[in-house]
């Protein structure tokens, strides 16, 4: 069911107008808008109770510091772009940050205002930090600490053109943890109002 899911996985939706002249928002990510078998199908998808779930990214090598907010499906299966252009967003029904198989954090590259969360994001290398902070829920909160860190380093920066984009390689399962970062890159086609390419930042647990 999974991988007929992927196979079968719809574009995030542009948000916001173009303006003419400057560049506009993230467009389309391939793959992020799984089906909802795709997350039934996974043992750790959305909020536990254990972890509780992602509500703040940093970056610091290109300066991120952002809360994240959830993502949902929609009523057509697509995964809505964020509302804001400063703020990351996470797939709330995918896998929490730190836990087996791939977590996806996708965010705005720029908009028609200027630089967005991720427009840096591409300038990241294999070593660099990446840190996501988890809530946490009753029982399972540490004495005086109701939120915990988990600690991520890059290891890879890859861009994929979207009529060619890897689905499957990029959020198939996997056994170990591992965090997806995605954004809008290459050339912007202003016909069709998006970019031509993602970039995607694969990291594991530091």
């Amino acid at each position: 069911m999974l991988l007929a899911a992927l196979a079968a996985a719809a574009t995030l939706a542009a948000a916001g107008l173009l303006v003419a002249g400057l560049r506009p928002q993230i467009a389309s990510l391939p793959g992020v808008g799984w089906l909802t078998a795709a997350a039934e199908s996974s043992a750790t998808a959305g909020a536990s109770a254990e972890s509780g779930q992602p509500v703040r990214l940093r970056i610091p090598a290109i300066g991120v510091d952002t809360g994240l907010a959830p993502l949902h499906l929609d009523g057509a299966g697509r995964l809505p772009a964020p509302h804001s252009y400063e703020e990351a967003g996470w797939y709330a029904e995918g896998t929490v940050p730190g836990e087996p198989g791939p977590a996806v954090i996708a965010g705005h590259v720029d908009s028609v205002h200027g630089r967005a969360v991720f427009y840096q994001l591409r300038r990241l290398r294999p070593g660099d930090a990446v840190e996501v902070q988890l809530s946490c829920r009753g029982e399972h909160c540490p004495a005086g600490q109701p939120q915990t860190w988990v600690a991520f380093r890059v290891t890879a920066v890859r861009q994929y053109a979207k009529s060619a984009f890897p689905t499957a390689a990029v959020y198939g399962p996997t056994p170990d943890p591992q965090l997806r970062l995605i954004t809008c890159g290459g050339e912007f086609d202003r016909s069709s109002r998006s970019y031509q390419d993602n970039v995607v930042v694969s990291a594991v647990p530091a």
